[in-house]
């Protein structure tokens, strides 16, 4: 097999965030997954290979980790068009869901098809052989259950497979996908990393190194807050809820149809809303521009609160601690209520970052630095080591 290449995956309750190689191509997602067969019906099929492989993505992917193997799913924009669309539910294991594995799958085969990687991986007709090393990562609460290794077994003790169905450009391609390395890091760990590191692990935030800080991420499903000390996360006072914005996202989504008939795709739809930046918080009923304001400011300020409580309750029990930084999709959504909040009570030394894609890639760039710099220590470890006679 070719030589491995890098992958760091951030695979979020929302959409997979994925960044390839020396940081040549980088993948955004949407974490939705549909069942489906293998002839889905195609509209003017001789224009397949004209559009965009990320608008059709349709595989059937065989892989001994899976649950269900061999089954045939929609992914990603596609999926938001089917009756039967899945996404992530509060309380699942990231580690034991099928939908984890197929997108991450997916998401490799979709890298290791492009024509940029022909010299990378070998071919022979339509199979590719891909082999990657990666860099991932699961809830605090998961590592902590010790789920990572068995995760990261899963993954290493097989070759599976994606084959491309009705794709555009891509259709009747099959790609084996075999792992030479699989890292799987805790999601408040890799926080810290980004935050003080370089792409070479070099320390670029010397005021924040030797702090006492808090890092509240706020995920669909989860949020994990880690506690540093000592250039070192805390692993017994790092903590994993089971509350994150996706029950509040579909709790909108469902409002906003029950009170004006407008059915929304998926709870990416209601995050577009939120933030985007022009008629924020505005949809079209019937051709009409209608304010959803009320809903979404109750829906949101409501589960600000809780995100609140647990900021106050951590850091009661970590009380010198010198500030606490809110990073993840979800604190996106949240940032201007969490402030709000914070001003008219406690008034706790809290920040977010203001480049949203800084927030929201996070993890990815934090993977992508450790799994750089695995492969770096490695190669001098290889190096270093005595030729046997």
């Amino acid at each position: 097999m070719a030589k491995s290449r890098l992958a760091a995956i951030d695979v979020g309750n929302d959409s997979i965030k994925a960044i390839l190689g020396e940081a040549d191509y980088e993948l955004n997602i949407p974490n939705i997954v549909a069942r489906d067969t293998e002839d889905r019906p195609v509209i003017g099929i001789e224009e397949l290979d004209e559009k965009n492989p990320l608008d059709g993505i349709h595989v059937k992917v065989h892989s001994p980790a899976l649950k269900e193997n061999n089954a045939i799913y929609r992914v990603g924009i596609l999926a938001t068009k089917s009756d039967n669309a899945t996404e992530l539910d509060p309380g699942s294991s990231k580690s034991e869901e099928d939908q984890t594995l197929v997108m991450l799958l997916t998401t490799l085969a979709l890298d290791a098809v492009r024509d940029e990687n022909k010299e990378q991986f070998s071919r022979n007709k339509n199979v590719i052989d891909a082999s990657y090393i990666l860099g991932t990562g699961l809830p605090l609460r998961e590592v902590k259950e010790g789920k990572d290794a068995g995760y990261r077994s899963r993954l290493l003790g097989s070759v599976h497979q994606v084959e491309f169905l009705v794709t555009p450009k891509y259709q009747g391609l099959k790609v084996n996908i075999k792992f030479e390395e699989v890292k799987v890091y805790p999601e408040g760990f890799a926080a810290y990393i980004n935050l003080v590191m370089d792409n070479d692990l070099k320390i670029i935030n010397k005021d924040l190194i030797d702090k006492r800080i808090l890092i509240q991420d706020i995920g669909g499903l989860s949020t994990d807050i880690a506690v540093i000390k000592n250039r070192n996360v805390d692993d017994d006072k790092a903590q994993g809820f089971n509350l994150g914005v996706s029950e509040s996202l579909e709790a909108i989504r469902e409002e906003i149809r029950t009170k004006h008939g407008v059915e929304l795709d998926s709870r990416r739809d209601v995050v577009e809303i939120i933030t985007k930046k022009n008629d924020r918080n505005h949809i079209m009923v019937r051709g009409s521009r209608t304010s959803v304001h009320d809903i979404t400011d109750r829906i949101l300020l409501d589960l600000a609160k809780k995100q609140y409580r647990l900021l106050r309750n951590t850091w009661q029990k970590n009380s010198q601690t010198e500030i606490c930084y809110f990073v993840g999709g979800g604190s996106t959504v949240l940032k201007e209520y969490i402030k709000t909040l914070n001003n008219n009570l406690d008034g706790y030394n809290i920040d977010f970052f203001e480049d949203e894609k800084e927030s929201i890639w996070m993890m990815a760039n934090a993977y992508h630095k450790l799994v750089k710099d695995y492969v770096r220590k490695t190669q001098k470890q290889n190096t270093k080591e005595p030729v046997k006679k």
